[in-house]
């Protein structure tokens, strides 16, 4: 059975662990799996009441290269590609010596959740890198949690932070990249309609039990299953404990203080505290200091504000926020109901890359290639200054692909033009004015992107010149799957703004995840992991999962680290044979 906080001892005294793991996101729950198999005692904190953090709300892909999951859907990826690839994306920002560290690891720590947890992932065939370069991939890298059943939790699914509303299906029902198709166009195909058919049905069926739909999908699954096998390791998770404080002793960190249900707490840690508690997305002070605008959208859950970080700080860890972005970005439009609930949508593939679609910016001009990842699209908008950009298509595009919240095929717009979430005019001219830019402007603009997209190439900003760019397009138009001419009227536009989906900055760290001083000294007994860690790819977003990938493979760094260096190079080896074997990844029971 899974340990709540009623579950355990309540005086303080009497609280002690080899190692203390704070925060239930994807690395901290990792890192207490990882510690747990390698025989010592964890305890781990939660400041919320529920499981998952950020996490939870994600695509929950892992960007993860030479597993021997990528050789299931063909040779097409190698670590020295992957080293190759991240050195031409990341280029002299600094940190070799951790991408190093995580690339040789990375192959080890998928395998020993797969053979040791309930972990499970499928590498995607067709999933591309961010970038173009040397070394980049097709497919392989990108790892996707299998959909999990949570009823197999009990009680505890209720501990799984749901996905975020916008993204449920009625009635509470999470669907799969796979799947949206289905769900938007049931009755193009006998084969849409029965798919649809079959999820409202288990729909129906959990409704009659449980307030949603149990089958989790994407990062919802993967919290599920980790959390799972958090109970079947007996490990303690206590809810509701909020960081107060980190304890040092003759500058070796020992322990923590807490803010509990029953006053302030401690816990004793005889080996390393490891700090996972989500990084600074929330925390005004931080954000106001080292971000690009004030006010921006986070993506994050309040709960996510820094307090592993601040504690970090207050005993003299580094901070790194020299990055290329203090934040993972992706453009986010909002819609205000009438009950005063705020709606955000990080427009990430459904309708940016497709064709018939322009971004420009308040002066009327596009900025930036709009097929490009969700944070590229966004570094466009913060490198040159736009804190607002607006999305131009006309009603085809609108009934083809959708746009933000209005799905594709809808024909009642007033609720949406009504709450000012969607712009609709007669002309360019019109929709112009309502926006607040220069209609001869705008109209020069469409124009020209119109007269680019009958060339098919886009010599102002290659859009649809790479591997994501027409991968997120739509093939049926040719030669250029990212452009068609903006058509006839009516017009829409909507309004999006960049919003941090994780942080970059963070503490700084060695290879092993122990955090260092402000002189790269190693703090004794202290570890950090996810995005309370400075980011390996210092700001760059190479491709999808690229939060996650370096939490999960940090967090079994810093349990071998623990564990002692003996055992890091036994199961190294032992994973490096692993990958090169057409065998399952299998230890010994006494291992």
């Amino acid at each position: 059975m899974l340990h709540s906080v009623d579950s355990l001892p309540t005086t303080s005294s009497d609280m002690k662990t080899d190692v203390l793991v704070i925060g239930a996101g994807a690395g901290g729950m990792s890192t207490a799996l990882f510690a747990k198999r390698r025989g010592l005692d964890v305890i781990l904190c939660e400041k919320t009441n529920m499981a998952g953090g950020i996490t939870a709300t994600s695509g929950g892909t892992v960007w993860a290269p030479g597993t021997a999951l990528s050789k299931e859907v063909g040779p097409q990826d190698s670590i020295e590609d992957a080293r190759r690839f991240l050195r031409s994306v990341v280029g002299d920002r600094g940190g070799d010596s951790l991408r190093d560290a995580f690339l040789e690891a990375a192959p080890a720590a998928i395998a020993e959740l797969h053979d040791h947890t309930d972990v499970r992932f499928a590498a995607a065939s067709a999933h591309p890198d961010y970038r173009d370069g040397p070394g980049g991939a097709w497919g392989g890298r990108a790892l996707a949690p299998l959909p999990f059943d949570g009823r197999k939790l009990g009680k505890d699914f209720a501990r799984v932070r749901p996905p975020r509303r916008e993204f449920l299906a009625p009635g509470g029902m999470m669907v799969n990249r796979s799947e949206l198709d289905s769900l938007l166009k049931p009755f193009s195909s006998i084969r849409n309609f029965y798919q649809t058919i079959s999820l409202f049905l288990n729909l129906a069926k959990d409704r009659i039990s449980w307030s949603r739909g149990t089958r989790l999908v994407m990062g919802n699954a993967l919290v599920g299953r980790l959390l799972l096998s958090l109970r079947k390791k007996n490990i303690p998770v206590l809810y509701n404990w909020s960081l107060d404080d980190l304890i040092a002793t003759g500058g070796t960190v020992t322990g923590a203080r807490f803010s509990t249900p029953d006053g302030e707490r401690t816990i004793t840690a005889r080996r390393a505290v490891v700090l996972a508690t989500g990084g600074i997305a929330t925390n005004r002070a931080i954000r106001n200091k080292i971000f690009p605008f004030p006010d921006m959208i986070s993506l994050a859950p309040t709960s996510n504000s820094g307090d592993g970080v601040e504690a970090g700080l207050r005993i003299g860890a580094g901070f790194s926020n020299g990055v290329d972005s203090p934040a993972l970005w992706m453009p986010c439009s909002t819609r205000r109901l009438r009950n005063g609930t705020k709606l955000v949508w990080p427009h990430i593939i459904l309708d940016r890359a497709k064709p018939g679609l322009l971004a420009v910016s308040q002066d009327g001009l596009r900025f930036v290639n709009e097929s490009n990842s969700y944070h590229d699209f966004c570094m466009g908008m913060i490198e040159n200054n736009h804190k607002t950009a607006w999305l131009i298509c006309d009603r085809a595009f609108l009934r083809t692909y959708g746009l933000g919240m209005v799905w594709a095929g809808t024909r009642n717009l007033r609720r949406f033009i009504r709450s000012a979430y969607l712009v609709q005019a007669s002309s360019i001219e019109a929709l112009a004015e309502k926006i607040g830019v220069d209609p001869s402007v705008l109209e020069q603009t469409v124009t020209r992107y119109n007269a680019l997209a009958r060339s098919g190439e886009d010599t102002d900003f290659g859009r649809g010149s790479t591997t994501v760019n027409r991968f997120n397009g739509d093939a049926r138009y040719k030669p250029n799957p990212c452009m068609r001419p903006v058509g006839e009227g009516p017009y829409y536009a909507m309004a999006v703004q960049p919003g941090d989906l994780a942080t970059s900055a963070g503490l700084t760290g060695d290879i092993n995840g122990q955090v260092t001083d402000k002189n790269g000294v190693p703090i004794q007994g202290l570890y950090a992991c996810g995005n309370d860690l400075t980011s390996l790819f210092r700001g760059t977003y190479p491709g999808p999962g690229t939060t996650l990938g370096p939490a999960l493979v940090m967090a079994w760094r810093i349990a071998t680290h623990l564990a002692g260096n003996s055992s890091a190079t036994n199961m190294m080896v032992r994973s490096l044979e692993y990958v090169e074997s057409d065998q399952p990844f299998t230890e010994n029971a006494s291992a």
